[in-house]
């Protein structure tokens, strides 16, 4: 198990250190160099645009990637994303400027972040199956929760990289060269992952089931699209709080605070290590109090949260900022911590695969790609303290609170082959699977 955990935490640190490389560029310098006829603010939200892009590819990729992890096995589906997220974000590091080969720059952008996120919307869900379905069932929160380190480990990776270029270059060898370096550094750690799950075993579940999905999505849509929709609406939270914090208030801080990119990438780096540190504490209560209400705790206190976060964030006040963020980021870990186990749970074997993983990538939609986008624009019509913000991000906690208090509660421990009741918008079919699977 530890083996397999660790495999999983490595390779997620990998892919998502690519997607968090991109983030922190876009609200740093992607905006000037690849639109450059853009205002300042025009150029951030183009940038930020890009960003979301990746979002939009990740539901695709999930159902690609979760047809094969349901129709051929999870092991595979580790390989291929990792070999394509790699790639494209090695290319991203080597994409010209928009001052070298024009309107061809921002496209080449576009279609590179939207291959990072077909890659990484397959990641998610074979990294997270395949130790969720190893583990015992009395532990399958604690080993499940090694892969949701994995972002936390990858983010610190990408913005560690870019503090410490931005620490000893000058501004002018940042912006002309230094910003590509984390995208090239992609590559060995591509490497590096490929050879960590080189030797995995498939899953012990998925060779179980004797009767495969023939096409996975089409029986996701058919008896679980209440399931995905509700499971998509309740993570919506997680990812809106988690780029406002990673993302937007990076660049709002730099450009409307005049905080230096030093010191806000080191105020986001000390939440975050906060967050990577007590995802497997919040598992572990998780698997003895159960998974929906730590989930619910999580959006409750991110409701509460979000007028004091930015009220601290608009001081400029490096403490006060580091408060705020490391409130939001308790609130997140406490949903997502046991989302790796409690996803699993709520669907049957023979679509685990593609189903959690759409649902997942799906609330990465609606909440990760509009959130820095959204945010921008808000901030821009407020003054010194952006409410207009904390108002959308409290409402999002709200809607996903009612999503969480929809979705049925798994026991802690238990097998996870969900019964009929598990999802009452399943079909009869399905339920008949269920029940004697």
């Amino acid at each position: 198990m530890l083996r397999i955990a660790a495999a999983a935490l490595a390779g997620t640190a990998i892919e998502f250190y690519d997607f968090f490389v991109y983030g922190t560029a876009a609200a740093l310098v992607l905006g000037p160099l690849f639109f450059p006829t853009f205002s300042p603010l025009a150029g951030t939200l183009a940038a930020f645009g890009t960003f979301g892009v990746g979002f939009f590819a990740r539901p695709l990729g999930s159902v690609l990637f979760g047809h094969i992890g349901d129709r051929h096995g999870r092991r595979p589906v580790l390989v291929i994303s990792l070999l394509v997220t790699g790639a494209s974000t090695v290319a991203v590091g080597c994409v010209p400027t928009y001052g070298s080969i024009g309107v061809a720059a921002p496209v080449l952008l576009l279609v590179l972040r939207f291959a990072q996120g077909l890659g990484l919307g397959g990641e998610w869900g074979g990294a997270v199956l395949l130790t969720a379905e190893h583990a015992p069932a009395g532990r399958r929160g604690l080993w499940s929760s090694f892969p949701q380190v994995g972002p936390a480990v990858g983010f610190l990776l990408a913005n560690g990289v870019m503090l410490a270029l931005s620490a000893t270059l000058t501004e002018a060898q940042f912006t002309q060269w230094g910003w590509r370096v984390p995208f090239w550094v992609s590559g060995v750690l591509a490497l590096i992952g490929l050879w960590l799950r080189s030797s995995l075993a498939e899953s012990p579940r998925f060779l179980e089931i004797d009767d495969h999905a023939r096409v996975p999505l089409v029986e996701v849509v058919r008896d679980h699209w209440r399931l995905v929709l509700l499971t998509a609406g309740a993570l919506s939270v997680g990812y809106a709080v988690f780029y406002a914090v990673t993302t937007w208030s990076l660049a709002y801080a730099t450009e409307r605070l005049g905080v230096s990119r030093t010191v806000m990438l080191s105020c986001v780096m000390a939440a975050v290590v906060v967050k990577g540190a007590l995802t497997p504490v919040a598992a572990v209560l998780g698997d003895r109090y159960g998974r929906r209400p730590l989930c619910l705790i999580g959006c409750a206190a991110t409701a509460l949260w979000m007028f004091p976060m930015v009220a601290l964030l608009s001081t400029g006040a490096p403490l006060l900022m580091v408060t705020g963020f490391l409130g939001a980021m308790l609130a997140f870990v406490a949903m997502f911590a046991v989302i790796a186990a409690y996803l699993p749970e709520l669907y049957e074997p023979r679509v685990r695969c593609t189903g959690a993983a759409v649902g997942y990538n799906l609330g990465g939609v609606f909440g990760g790609a509009l959130t820095p986008i959204v945010a921008t624009a808000l901030a821009d019509q407020g003054g010194r303290v952006p409410w207009g913000v904390a108002a959308y991000l409290t409402g999002v906690a709200l809607v996903s609170l009612a999503c969480f208090a929809l979705l049925p509660d798994t026991r802690p421990g238990q097998v996870p082959t969900p019964g009929p009741e598990s999802d009452p918008g399943r079909s009869g079919a399905a339920q008949a699977r269920a029940t004697t699977g």
